[in-house]
Parts: structure tokens; sequence; C-alpha cells
């Protein structure tokens, strides 16, 4: 099993969960912005953390890009970050060549930035999982595999189990990421790379408490399974995302009921080149 923290590097108080949940909690792995404020602090952290299992969190979308303005021109906004409108930026990228190749920069950008930390590159994932569109997809793979890459996620989540857990849990099946997900899986197995069976932290995504921890770790299904959370030790800095519940999923991470389910379950915890 895989507990991951995303946006490691958005902001010091991230940062200092990330520490807090793998030193006192069950936190093994974390996806590094690159290109985020913090991200010097991060580094430097997970340095002094070998144990800790770091991969890119590529960041295309609602974000802080590597390269500069003029180099990536379609894919920022006005002030220099990238863009927030999701879909007509993946339309963009699909249909006009000058923006493919703007976004193909920008992912080259950020693998060289993550390569120059010195950090061994444990997985790739993204913001937002921008990488489920078919052609972002297809290009981290491919310059993903350049840079030794080995794993990636797939967001595919066994819907069912969450409302066992939490009846009343309101799922939606999506007839356009669904497919795209089934897509990147058997584009990952094609190209030998590691993903695990099952990713929970989509439809909880900013509200992994305790209770829903625990009700995972109580049923766990077969195979490698990943929890990804956005720890971070207040709700209240710049980068925040609204409702984001960041401090219960840290009490969450380093809850001793929680480490005592996670020991029951019989799982080991690892990180994505430990996967077959």
């Amino acid at each position: 099993m895989i507990v991951t923290a995303d946006d490691f590097g958005l902001a010091p108080e991230v940062n200092q969960a990330v520490e807090q949940a793998h030193r006192n909690g069950i936190l093994s792995a974390a996806s590094l912005m690159v290109g985020a404020r913090a991200s010097p602090d991060a580094v430097a952290r997970a340095r002094r953390m070998p144990s800790l299992r770091v991969g890119l969190h590529l960041v295309l979308t609602d974000g802080a890009p590597i390269l500069a303005r003029d180099r990536i021109p379609d894919l920022v906004n006005g002030a220099g970050s990238l863009r927030t409108d999701m879909v007509k930026a993946g339309v963009d990228i699909f249909l006009r060549p000058s923006v493919r190749r703007q976004m193909r920069a920008e992912i080259e950008a950020q693998f060289a930035a993550f390569r120059e930390t010195g950090l061994q590159l444990d997985h790739v994932n993204s913001h937002h999982h921008f990488h489920l569109h078919p052609t972002v997809g297809a290009e981290l793979l491919r310059v993903g595999v350049e840079n030794g890459m080995r794993g990636v996620r797939v967001p595919r989540e066994p819907r069912r189990l969450l409302r066992q857990i939490e009846p009343g849990t309101k799922t939606v099946f999506d007839p356009i990421t669904v497919p795209w997900a089934a897509l990147l899986q058997s584009r990952v197995r094609h190209r030998g790379l590691r993903a695990p069976d099952r990713v929970f932290g989509l439809t909880w995504s900013g509200a992994m408490t305790q209770p829903r921890l625990l009700g995972i770790l109580n049923n766990l299904p077969e195979g490698a399974i990943e929890i990804y959370l956005h720890p971070a030790t207040s709700n209240a800095f710049p980068e925040a995302k609204s409702g984001y519940r960041y401090a219960d999923e840290l009490a969450a991470l380093t809850s001793p009921a929680v480490m005592a389910a996670l020991r029951a379950s019989g799982a080991q915890l690892s990180g994505f080149a430990d996967l077959r």
C-alpha cells in the first residue's frame, strides 16, 4: 500500500505536514510540485527523509510553470500562471500543434527540474489528474520513460466500496474520464510501468478524514492500493483550496487508531518502485 501526499512544495504548511505524517504516521510517499513557491523547502526536507518516496506532481493547469511566459504563451494567463480553464485548455492541446509543443516543453522542463533536485524519481502523477487527457498522458509517458519514470498513478477508484464504507456517498460515473483512465492504464501496462490496482482519494479529495481512512484500511481490496491525501498543518494559507480539510487529513495520517488499523490489515507500506 502506498499512502501519498500530493502538492508537496505548495506551501510551508504542506511541507511540514508531509514531514510529520511520514515521521509520525503512515505517509510513505509525496508528489512534488517543482514550480511551487515552497519547492526548495520540500526538497530539503525530502533529503533529510531518505525513506520518503518522492515523485513528480506534474502541473499543467492551476499552478506555477517552470518555463517563462513567452515560451508557453498559450498555457498561461495574463499573470503568467497556468490556466485554470481545463476543458478549453484540453481542447487547445488536442487541436493545436503549437499548444502541444508548448505543453511538451513544459513537461520536459518539469522533469528536468525534478532531476536537478537529485531525488530519486519514484512516480509521476498530475495536478487535477490532467494526465487523463489522452494527449497529455501520451506525452507524459514518452518524456517520463526517457527520464527514468517507473510508476504512474492511474486514478481508478472502487466506487462501490466507498458506498459500502460510507452509505450515502455520492459517486458519479464520469463517461469521459472513466474511459480515459482505462486508456491510460493500458498505455502504462504496455510500457511496463508500475501502477496501483486501485486508488482512493478522488471522491473524498480534501476530506480524507480519520473515519474514512479507517474505513478504507478496514476494507482493503486485494492488490496494490494507493491512498492519496492533501495534508497541511493549517487550513489557512495563501494557496489553500476552499473547503479542503487539510488539518483533518494530517490528523488522520498520524492517528494512533489509523496506525493500528494499518498494522491489523497486514498491508505493507511502500512506494511505486516497490510494486511488481
